[in-house]
């Protein structure tokens, strides 16, 4: 009986530990307006697929240089246009901020988002009277994420588009293991020549939702801290509980045989 109410008492502790989000069914029953920051800021060190379409593949020829961006014909179906054999290409963002692109030479990019660059390439085509009809695309092809710790799957993880949860990398991860520190999760995020961090409670639904960094950027590293009653394997004390948990356990069985033999 007495191990039954152990048993029985830990697991209700260790559920209480480790389910996310607490009391968020009855903190947001109201629907709340969801703030949706989570628009990439460009970084030194980043991938950029840059493409440009447009409905005369003729003027695109002078920025392809073979290997370079959009180009091929067009089909047209109503009032959209498809270019049908785009090619890209990706510029590699230097520590200043800056790319090189063809005929247009160095633009820096730096606190830019895709869309500000997508606008500023699109103006200068039709400004300078390169493409009057230019459409530019612009995506970071280089959106890493690194979750460590007590997780079932560490390690680095790329993803396609701009929007990516705290919530979603840890899942990628194989989410956080029984003895993760559901408390402290923190976030290591570098902005210009700045190092930030930003601790995070798995438990708490504001503390997740509200936190600048529940839409990770990129480069961004999430650990998730072991709990404190978990010990390194090979250490002295996880040693010694493991001996001791086998010790209580021959107790129990030689125990459990006496009183069987008395019966």
């Amino acid at each position: 009986m007495a191990t039954l109410f152990v048993l029985s008492t830990t697991s209700c502790i260790s559920e209480k530990k480790i389910v996310y989000l607490q009391g968020a069914d009855t903190l947001y029953a109201v629907p709340q307006q969801i703030m949706q920051a989570f628009e990439l800021k460009i970084q030194p060190d980043d991938e950029l697929a840059i493409s440009v379409a447009s409905k005369n593949p003729e003027l695109i020829q002078r920025f392809n240089n073979n290997t370079l961006i959009g180009g091929g014909s067009n089909t047209s179906t109503g009032s959209n246009t498809t270019n049908t054999t785009s090619r890209v290409a990706y510029f590699l963002v230097d520590k200043e901020g800056n790319i090189e692109f063809p005929i247009f030479g160095t633009i820096n990019t730096k606190g830019m988002s895709c869309k500000e660059l997508s606008k500023q390439l699109q103006n200068r085509f039709v400004s300078e009277g390169w493409i009057k009809d230019a459409v530019v695309s612009v995506k970071v092809m280089s959106f890493k994420v690194t979750v460590l710790g007590d997780v079932k799957n560490p390690g680095t993880q790329t993803f396609q588009g701009e929007r990516l949860t705290l919530l979603e990398a840890l899942g990628k991860a194989g989410d956080a293991n029984n003895t993760a520190h559901r408390e402290h999760v923190l976030v290591v995020r570098e902005i210009g020549d700045k190092r930030v961090t930003y601790d995070i409670n798995l438990k708490d639904p504001k503390s997740v939702f509200d936190s600048p960094a529940y839409y990770l950027q990129q480069n961004d590293i999430v650990y998730v801290q072991p709990n404190k009653s978990v010990r390194v394997k090979g250490s002295t004390g996880y040693t010694l509980l493991s001996v001791g948990a086998t010790v209580v356990s021959m107790l129990v069985s030689i125990v459990s045989l006496i009183i069987a033999l008395k019966k």
